[in-house]
């Protein structure tokens, strides 16, 4: 009796890899994505399909570190200075950049374009299971996790903290996480302030 139980959890099992391959190769996971997206454990999508996302893993647009456990993300911001529809952020009307804090401790993006004394809102989704957050502001300031440069704390998965900011004076801007190792590990991002 346990022989046949044994083979029968066996083919079971074979089966059900079978049906998660087969899911892969439909969402996009297999070769050249038969049928584009991201499929449930992964893979790539297109740019014809934002808002899919694979629920472990993948990527997007050359945009990884979204889905559940730190795959494709579809976080679209506003175009920035120099892209086609740019209208620079204010303080009653602010730009919204959308950003996402990976269980890789990366931000992607990493780098933000924005115009001297433009206001940015940031939204910051943390795609996985560790708590991060979001301080930007002065260079030397984000670096040294001084008190008072604007943060926001405790963005938990799949969470998104916001924060707004005006980049007036010379800069350098840059934005970081200093949750524990956070930071020494390479969660940070630069903004480059354009004329």
């Amino acid at each position: 009796m346990s022989g046949r139980l044994g083979l029968l959890g066996g083919a079971l099992m074979l089966g059900g890899v079978l049906l998660l391959g087969a899911g892969a190769v439909v969402g996009g996971g297999g070769p050249a994505g038969i049928i584009r997206g991201s499929g449930m454990m992964g893979g790539s999508g297109n740019g014809s399909d934002p808002g899919r996302g694979g629920m472990m893993g993948g990527a997007r647009n050359g945009v990884s570190g979204g889905g559940m456990m730190g795959g494709s993300w579809s976080g679209a911001s506003a175009p920035g200075p120099g892209e086609a529809g740019f209208v620079a952020g204010t303080t009653s009307a602010p730009r919204v950049v959308r950003i996402a804090a990976t269980a890789n401790l990366r931000f992607t993006p990493d780098t933000v374009r924005v115009q001297a004394g433009e206001t940015i809102r940031f939204e910051v989704t943390a795609m996985g299971p560790v708590t991060h957050e979001f301080m930007v502001g002065p260079a030397a300031d984000v670096a040294a996790d001084a008190a008072g440069t604007p943060e926001v704390a405790n963005i938990s998965m799949m969470q998104t903290g916001t924060l707004t900011y005006t980049f007036d004076g010379a800069g350098p801007f840059a934005f970081a996480c200093h949750a524990p190792g956070h930071y020494e590990a390479g969660m940070r991002g630069t903004i480059i302030v354009v004329s």
